[in-house]
C-alpha cells in the first residue's frame, strides 16, 4: 500500500515538474527567439558530428581485417588513434576551433571524444569478430 501511494505521489510530482518546466521553456523561447536559433544550430552540429563518428569506422571497414591480420596491439591502438583524430578534428571544426570555450564546453567535448573512442572500439571489435566467424 505504501508503495502504491509513493508511486501515485511521485507520478503527480514528476508530472507537475514536467508541466512547469515545459511552460517555462515555451515562455522563455517565445520571449528570446535568438536562444532557440542557437540551440537548433548546436543540435545540427552535434547531429552532423555524430553522423560522421558513426559512419567513419563502417566506411573504412577494410582497415579492420588488415589490422587484425597483424595480430598486434600496437596496430590496433594506432587504428583507434587514427579514428579518434578525425573525430576530434571534425568536432573542433564544428565547435568553431579551440578558442573561446568555457569549462562546460570542454567537458562536453571531452566526454564526446571518449564516447566516440568507445564506439570506434566496439565497432572494430564487432568487425574483427565477424572476421573470425568466417
Amino acid at each position: 500500500m505504501l508503495t502504491s501511494i509513493g508511486q501515485y505521489v511521485g507520478g503527480k510530482v514528476i508530472t507537475a515538474i514536467l508541466v512547469v518546466g515545459s511552460a517555462g521553456a515555451v515562455i522563455w523561447f517565445w520571449r528570446h527567439p535568438e536562444h532557440l536559433q542557437t540551440i537548433w544550430a548546436t543540435i545540427q552540429y552535434v547531429l552532423a558530428w555524430m553522423g560522421f563518428v558513426i559512419i567513419l569506422p563502417w566506411a573504412t571497414f577494410f582497415v579492420t581485417p588488415w589490422v587484425a591480420s597483424k595480430d598486434s596491439n600496437v596496430a590496433a591502438a594506432l587504428m583507434l588513434i587514427g579514428y579518434a583524430i578525425p573525430d576530434i578534428v571534425v568536432a573542433l571544426y564544428l565547435a568553431g576551433g579551440v578558442h573561446g570555450h568555457n569549462g562546460l564546453s570542454w567537458t562536453v567535448l571531452i566526454v564526446g571524444f571518449l564516447a566516440a573512442a568507445v564506439y570506434n572500439l566496439k565497432v572494430c571489435e564487432f568487425q574483427a569478430e565477424r572476421l573470425e566467424d568466417r
